[in-house]
């Protein structure tokens, strides 16, 4: 008989999601502090302000998002079946999943109207550049004006020994800190495809021919010229820690 997945399980997969991703995401929680603060501060006006996060895997940012702003509407844009029915079951009240292929010609579609905010942590650097291209054209044309695109990621820095200073700096960090996570991607990975409660979704991911993605190597300096071509009339880095960048973009 086919096991089902429950909240509870659902819950501890996500944990171990949230642990093993503070491996590529210096200063993490930190880092989702600012986002917040960048999209409450961009959305202060607005009632009910409509906020997207874009490759929200299991939607930890956007859960995020919606604890600070409880009075917006968010929704998590993501189109892996199993990181979806992880967020829906663990985060479903707070968050409203969405499965589409950000980047696609109709991703946004689905969404209610134009948004205020769209934001993305450690997903975006898998695009490659002509896709990210158009990507930020869409984000821009889908904002209301004066709403905000906010790009969190593992950013290189165009200057290889500048970019050098910046790896020691997120690696002097987590020296300090003592607490690495003992599971990393591929563990997990590996360990959710052992869990029988997940067949069914891995199977739906072997359908649609998901993978683990790979890094387009942008320098945070082309993200934002990218930004500035697609029509966004400011744009700039609001925190850094390292390596670990928080851009952002705002529409005219």
């Amino acid at each position: 008989m086919e096991q089902q997945l429950t909240a509870d399980a659902a819950g501890a997969w996500v944990r171990r999601w949230e642990s093993q991703q503070r491996l590529y995401a210096t200063a993490r929680a930190e880092r989702f502090d600012v986002i917040a603060d960048v999209v409450a501060h961009a959305a202060r006006a607005d009632a009910e302000p409509l906020i997207a996060d874009l490759g929200c895997g299991p939607g930890s940012l956007a859960a995020h998002v919606a604890a600070r702003l409880p009075h917006a509407r968010v929704h998590g844009v993501d189109h892996d079946p199993l990181l979806l029915a992880l967020g829906r079951l663990h985060h479903g009240e707070r968050v409203h999943f969405i499965d589409a292929q950000i980047g696609a010609d109709d991703w946004t579609a689905p969404l209610p109207g134009r948004l205020h905010a769209v934001v993305s942590t450690t997903a975006l650097h898998y695009l490659p550049q002509a896709v990210l291209e158009g990507l930020y054209e869409q984000v821009h044309d889908v904002l209301h004006p004066g709403g905000v695109l906010v790009n969190a990621d593992h950013l290189f820095q165009q200057d290889t020994p500048i970019r050098r200073l910046s790896e020691a700096v997120a690696g002097g960090r987590e020296a300090r800190r003592g607490d690495r996570p003992h599971e990393d991607w591929a563990s997990w990975w590996s360990a959710a495809a052992a869990d029988p409660r997940l067949a069914a979704l891995f199977a739906e991911r072997r359908r649609r021919s998901l993978d683990g993605g790979s890094d387009n190597g942008l320098t945070a300096q082309r993200h934002m010229e990218l930004m500035r071509k697609a029509g966004f009339t400011a744009v700039g880095s609001v925190w850094q820690y390292g390596h670990s960048c928080v851009l952002a973009a705002v529409r005219g």
